[in-house]
């Protein structure tokens, strides 16, 4: 069966083993405190930390968060160009601390159209965590579902696989995130409720959380909030509730 089968279960306590996050309102959280933009990505950061803390804790395996989408491009020059500073600090400032958590960083998306040197820093914190064994974090930077897809057909054609040969675990097994199972869980802050082209395919059967906490905000009780409301939840995969339940 494929890593990616929309029919992969939670863990065994009910805890989701893959959870994705559109990381929404950073901006607008920093807006309304009379702050610049990016005093509020600088504190999402932290957000970061204490949410990646709390997976750990928790015995989550996959943690996906969008951090830079390709459409992120159109901000204005000044916001992205500090946005990649702070990309580059954080990757050098964290790289110990996965190492001392266990923490497997992966970074997805068209990396091709970043800096040399900052494309340097995402192979070497990928390579210096790539045999730990706890939390696997997925950074999603200048990522799009639909890029996603086509580069998988792409890599498809280019292997001379046929049109009509074609199949979904073929599919799955070329895309970015092929190493790990489909998310259980989407958690979007911010006040939105849309997917914003974030991992299209692999989001077939998550369940979907929207809040709307901003994401400098979401702490650890948020977190919890969410995790619960995903407990709660009948997942049936297509099946009627009695054959669920029959299992």
């Amino acid at each position: 069966m494929s890593k990616n089968n929309t029919a992969s279960a939670a863990g065994n306590n009910g805890m989701p083993r893959h959870i994705a996050i559109i990381m929404d309102g950073n901006g607008r959280w920093a807006t309304k405190r009379f702050m610049p933009r990016f005093a509020g990505h600088a504190k999402g950061v932290k957000t970061v930390n204490k949410v990646v803390e709390a997976c750990v804790n928790r015995g989550i395996e996959y943690l996906t968060l969008f951090a830079f989408s390709s459409e992120n491009w159109r901000r204005p020059p000044d916001e992205v160009s500090l946005l990649m500073q702070l990309f580059r600090k954080v990757l050098i400032g964290e790289i110990r601390k996965m190492g001392e958590n266990n923490i497997r960083l992966k970074v997805i998306g068209d990396l091709s159209k970043f800096d040399k040197d900052l494309q340097a820093l995402v192979q070497t914190a990928e390579s210096e965590t790539a045999t730990n064994t706890g939390l696997t974090l997925t950074i999603c930077a200048n990522y799009g579902g639909r890029w996603d897809v086509l580069n998988a057909c792409n890599k498809l054609v280019a292997a001379g696989v046929k049109q009509e040969d074609i199949t979904e675990d073929q599919l799955s097994a070329n895309l970015a995130m092929a190493y790990a199972p489909d998310p259980d869980m989407l958690i979007r802050t911010g006040g939105e409720a849309r997917v914003s082209n974030f991992l299209l395919w692999q989001l077939a059967y998550s369940e979907f959380y929207f809040t709307d906490t901003f994401w400098p905000d979401f702490g650890v009780k948020a977190l919890d909030e969410a995790i619960d409301s995903f407990q709660k939840r009948e997942r049936r995969f297509g099946k009627t509730s009695e054959q669920v339940q029959a299992k």
